[in-house]
Formats: C-alpha cells, structure tokens, sequence
C-alpha cells in the first residue's frame, strides 16, 4: 500500500542521540523533538485539484480519522510552527503581491499535505490599525463582520486577560510553581506552518523570513520585504502518540515514567477526539446552518475567514502528577467531569498514566457544568468543575455541534519560564467565528461563578491551577483569496 511522509529515521535517530551525549553535546529541543519523533507513514489519498479558500481547512488533504481505543480520533501533522512578526511600516501594494507570490511559491515547490507543508496566516489588531483610518474607520467598520447579538462589535476584538490568568486585575488568582503575568501581544502577523516533516516548516520560515534563498534542497529567491517583517516569537507544537513521554524520559523529568507512553499529549489525555472539533464552516464568520455569529455572507470580502487565539501556557506537571495527591481518578475529572467519572483507570494509578489516554469527548448538555459543580450525582459525591464540561457551557451549537476547532499540542521550551528552563508547554490555538465567542467559552472554562456558588474547593477546579497562560492574541485569519496583507489594496 503507498505511503506518503518523511523517510524512516529509526536508526539515525538512536545513533545521533547516543553520539551526542558520548560527545557531551547537548541537541537543541527542536532537535532532540525531530530526533524523538516516530517517522511518519500516513495513506496516500487523492486530494482535490483546487485549495480550500478557508486556509486551515485541511480535512480533505489529510487522510481520514481512524479509532484507537473505541475512540475515533484525527491527528493532525506531527509538528506546527507559530511565527509571530510585527511590521516596520504599512506594507505597500507590490509587498501584498510579493507576499501572494511567495505564499503560491512554497505551494508549488512543496505539497499541500503533511508530507508536505500547510501555511496560514493570520492578521492582528495591529495591522488592521496601520490602514486608512484604523480600527474605528470606514475601511474596517465596512469589511470586517460585525456581531449579530450587537451589531456595533467586529468578530475581531482583542484578546482579553481570563478570569484565571495571573494579572494586576486579578490579584486574588496566584499558581502554584509559574506566577507569570499574562500579556496580551501586539504582533502584526501570525504564520502558522504544519508539516509531519519538521525540516520542512523550518524550510519555508527560512526562505519567506530569514532570506535563505533555498527552498527544498533548490535555490529560489527569498521575497525581498526590505525590512518590513520583524520575527517576534517562534513556538513549536508537536505532537505524536507517546512523544511527550519520550521528551520527558530524554531531559530526565522527574515525573517521565507517570506521563502516559500512548498519548500525544503532556497531561495523559488524547485532545484528538473527531467529536471535540467542529468542521470548518462552523467556524467561519458566515458559519453554517447549525451556527452564524456575524452579519457576514460567503460572497463578502472576509466570507470564509476567522479569528484564530494563540495561547502560550506552561504546564506545572510535578504538581499535576503528584504522588500520592493526584492518582488517575482525580486527573480524569479534572479533565473530563464527575457525573460520570469517564474512567477508574488502573490498580496503578501512576504508572505509564495511571489510565487510558484516549476517552471520547461526549456532550452532556450545556448544563452539565452546573451539575458537577452541585455535586449531583458526582464520583464520591464532591462538587467539581471538569475543563470539557465547563467549556461545553458555551462552546456549542444547539444541536450539539462544536463551533470551534483546536489545534493545540505539546510545546518544550523556556518561553517567559522565570529561572529560563526548558519546561513542558501547551501551545494552544483555536479557530472561533468571533473573539468575542471565545472569550466567553475561556470565562467558562474558569467558571468562576459556579465555583463560588457551590464552594466548589480550589483542588477541585478542573486544570486551572495546573496551567499559567503567559501570552494572548486574536488574529483574524482571511479567506486564501486575500491571505496576503488582506484590505490593502483598498486602502487608498
């Protein structure tokens, strides 16, 4: 059966580990992650002749969901790239073309596909205020969508600072291990780069960003912005069945042999469920028939487009997987909910997880947060706050359909941790209608007001002591007809 991906590095890998530390060298964490990464083999599949307009849809470029465990889970490509970058200046008109050349440059050297490369990009608030008259003049006002429930709000509005960040205006809310304030950025552009080949995306960032003038083993000239992008941050997401444990084991973390050796993910529990994601249309500013959020039309200027949150979040893990405080049965409620508790896990309630990682994401109803949190019917009758019934408060459709996808994986890295040591990270990013949708659907995810109605403990409320937020963006992200600095040429 053929097979698309990257070529088989088993051997390699091992070897180039083990003689770097004979050589006392220490790899880099892309490095060491590339190197722990499993080669990657997915189905070939005939892929559709045209580009989706909505950027990140890549479902019919991506082979389809399979199930592990009973669970019917889609993984995406193994590693992601979030460059973020600020302008010097207002683009001009030929660096909207250029842009737009480069971007259908790297598509045609490289394969819409994991085994080749997927490029979105995404626009923040300040280069919407670098156009003719800003983020209150007529340019915007006209074409970005507004809110049908409040029709003077635009779907794209700042990030705002979470009920559970660590921030001056919330100065009862203090973590544990990570105290870091929040930031709310001010980047200009957000390119998202995915491939299951991470030479890959490093690849195209050098060539469209860093002027590497090669792009797949072949010289091609770098676009020439003259000065206008300015590189602001480089995150990377990976994430493989059992990865995370592999990272864990390599850096000798205390808690390695607790990380689950199945799950994509730092926290044991697979985020890959098929149900927990929404399809894209959903998330469009014009939606679908199950939801529609703005006044936008599939016809208009942004039809197709949607705002995209980029999260930066340390993970405490030694708190998370504390012996003997935190065994399986208390992770799986902190992550799922309590009425019912998903599994009871193993005898071994550490070990290798202590449980299964994957458990389907199932709906219980937008009331069902309220009922954990009432201790109606909950493992050992407490009142809890689960993250996935909190979210489930806001976060769907009436018929019960996501309106949202998340993308977010495992990120290792010293990213604002204060002593500058590499730790575990969620690099978390979502694809919404509005900002406004998901700023409601992170207050839920707190639920602070069920919290303090049902004294509902502190130990007791989902992740939220396990994860410090340091960084926040909304982006909007255009339809690919207009991917390249969108509203530019209407600008004069």
């Amino acid at each position: 059966m053929p097979y698309e991906g990257s070529f088989d590095r088993t051997i390699t890998r091992r070897t180039a580990l083990k003689a770097a530390a004979a050589a006392g060298l220490a790899l880099s964490t892309q490095g060491l992650v590339e190197l722990l990464a499993l080669p990657t083999k997915r189905m070939a599949m005939a892929a559709p002749s045209s580009l989706p307009d909505i950027q990140f849809d890549i479902r019919a470029f991506v082979p389809p969901a399979q199930t592990v465990d009973g669970v019917i889970v889609r993984f995406g490509p193994v590693f992601t790239r979030f460059v973020t970058a600020t302008l010097t200046r207002r683009p001009s008109l030929a660096e909207q073309q250029r842009l737009s050349a480069a971007l259908a440059t790297i598509e045609s050297i490289y394969p819409f596909s994991p085994g080749g490369v997927f490029v979105f990009t995404g626009y923040g608030i300040p280069y919407f205020s670098r156009l003719r008259g800003g983020m209150r003049g007529a340019l915007v006002r006209r074409y970005v969508p507004r809110l049908r429930s409040s029709r003077n709000r635009l779907a794209l509005e700042e990030a705002v600072i979470s009920p559970t960040d660590v921030a001056p205006g919330n100065p009862a809310i203090t973590k544990a291990t990570y105290s870091v304030p929040v930031a709310i950025e001010a980047n200009d552009i957000l390119f998202t780069v995915r491939s299951d080949v991470l030479e890959h995306a490093t690849d195209v960032i050098d060539w469209l960003l860093n002027r590497s003038h090669q792009l797949r083993g072949r010289f091609v000239p770098s676009p020439e912005f003259t000065g206008l992008l300015a590189i602001s941050s480089d995150r990377l997401m990976f994430q493989q069945m059992g990865l995370p444990r592999k990272v864990a084991n390599e850096h000798g973390l205390a808690y390695a042999a607790r990380v689950s050796d199945r799950s994509p993910m730092w926290m044991g529990f697979a985020d890959q469920q098929a149900s927990g994601s929404g399809p894209p249309e959903i998330t469009t500013f014009q939606g679908n028939k199950s939801a529609s959020l703005t006044t936008c039309r599939a016809s208009d200027y942004l039809g197709n487009g949607a705002i995209q949150h980029l999260s930066h979040v340390i993970l405490d893990l030694d708190q998370f997987y504390a012996v003997p405080d935190e065994p399986f049965t208390e992770r799986v409620q902190y992550a799922f909910r309590s009425n019912p508790i998903p599994a009871l896990g193993n005898a071994d309630q550490f070990s290798g997880g202590g449980g299964p990682a994957f458990l389907d994401n199932l709906f219980q109803g937008a009331n069902d947060a309220r009922a954990n949190a009432a201790a109606i019917k909950t493992f050992q009758g407490e009142h809890r706050m689960g993250h996935l019934a909190a979210l489930q408060r806001s976060s769907r459709a009436a018929d019960g359909t996501p309106i949202h996808i998340r993308m977010d994986g495992p990120g290792y890295d010293p990213l604002d941790v204060p002593d500058g040591s590499a730790q575990p990270k969620l690099q978390f990013t979502a694809f919404v209608p509005t900002a406004d949708f998901f700023a409601r659907m992170r207050r839920n995810q707190a639920s602070l007001d069920l919290v303090r109605k049902y004294s509902v403990a502190d130990e007791n409320n989902g992740l939220e002591r396990f994860i410090t937020a340091t960084r926040r963006q909304n982006f909007l992200v255009p339809p690919r007809r207009h991917r390249a600095f969108p509203l530019l040429e209407l600008a004069d």
